[in-house]
């Protein structure tokens, strides 16, 4: 049960920053990208854990600051426990706060749970925190495999979310 997103313009959020690092989560965002772009979540071994839809998100997103004379970096993960931000280990949070220290805002792109997540991390720093992403929904959807070892999501429903505007 995987959340499904939408693409916040972060744009307006970013204004002079002159640096900012985005940190991903790599579990439900690759996983609705996977499905709005009709392609595979997963591309063993071709993509080993990556999600081509979702590293090109990140890539325009990095590609979208840096054309604006932003510096501009991607928190890695290359551990699979590292790819659910929402449960990142104490050590993990402490890398993020060692990194993030080098920048004067932080892009998530994951749902609120991530925000906070990251939120909390950051919170002795002056590092500003946006939400690169917004949670629509739930999606429920059925993997389907194929060869070699590749893995579709075919969407069944969405369960919608009433967002409360603050």
């Amino acid at each position: 049960m995987p959340f499904c997103f939408e693409v916040n313009d972060v744009v307006p959020e970013v204004g002079d920053f002159k640096s900012v690092l985005i940190v991903p989560c790599r579990f439900c965002p690759a996983a609705s990208m996977a499905v709005k772009s009709n392609e595979p979540y997963i591309e063993f071994p071709r993509r080993s854990l990556k999600t081509a839809s979702y590293e090109r998100l990140l890539a325009e997103t990095k590609e979208g600051f840096e054309a604006r004379g932003v510096r501009t970096s991607v928190f890695k993960s290359t551990f699979l426990h590292h790819f659910v931000l929402c449960m990142w280990t104490g050590r993990r949070r402490k890398a993020l706060l060692e990194r993030a220290r080098e920048y004067e805002a932080v892009v998530v792109m994951g749902c609120e749970a991530a925000v906070a997540t990251v939120r909390s991390t950051l919170e002795s720093t002056d590092c500003h925190v946006i939400p690169g992403l917004r949670s629509e929904g739930i999606m429920s959807i059925q993997p389907k495999f194929s060869l070699p070892c590749n893995v579709t999501l075919d969407l069944e429903s969405i369960t919608r979310y009433v967002h409360l505007e603050s």
